[in-house]
């Protein structure tokens, strides 16, 4: 098989990302930026509520290790319980002020604990790695 060469500009984002996602694997920007095509550029966060974007960014230099160790975490069990406390007692009477921005930290911090999952699980697959869903 022949290879080309090719000249390409493209968006400094996008560039950044590539630049990022090769530092975390170990990998030339060569290695990742002929991936990207085959397979097709990284995951994007920018889909996501503006509000957790700055938190999904944060994974893309993580390394797969790390990336692992949240795609498999779990929420604490004192803290999902608290959470659906204050979900019931909703449901049933009117919360304090104090609990309901409790019951609205709990909401924010569950969206996000699922968001960077997500994504540690798609950057793990677009990384290569294979895994099952029952982590």
């Amino acid at each position: 098989m022949s290879n080309a060469d090719l000249t390409l500009q493209i968006p400094d984002p996008l560039y950044q990302r590539l630049v990022t996602t090769a530092q975390a694997m170990g990998r030339s920007l060569e290695e990742i930026i002929i991936h990207a095509l085959t397979v097709g550029s990284p995951p994007d966060w920018t889909d996501v509520p503006e509000e957790f974007q700055a938190e999904l960014a944060r994974l893309d230099p993580l390394d797969n290790d790390t990336l692992w160790q949240m795609a498999k975490s779990h929420q604490s069990l004192a803290n999902m319980e608290r959470y659906y406390q204050l979900l019931k007692k909703n449901q049933e009477e009117e919360l304090t002020s104090d609990e309901y921005l409790e019951l609205e930290n709990f909401r924010y911090e569950a969206d996000l604990f699922m968001l960077k999952k997500a994504q540690a699980a798609v950057l793990l697959r677009w990384r290569g790695e294979r895994f099952s869903l029952n982590f």
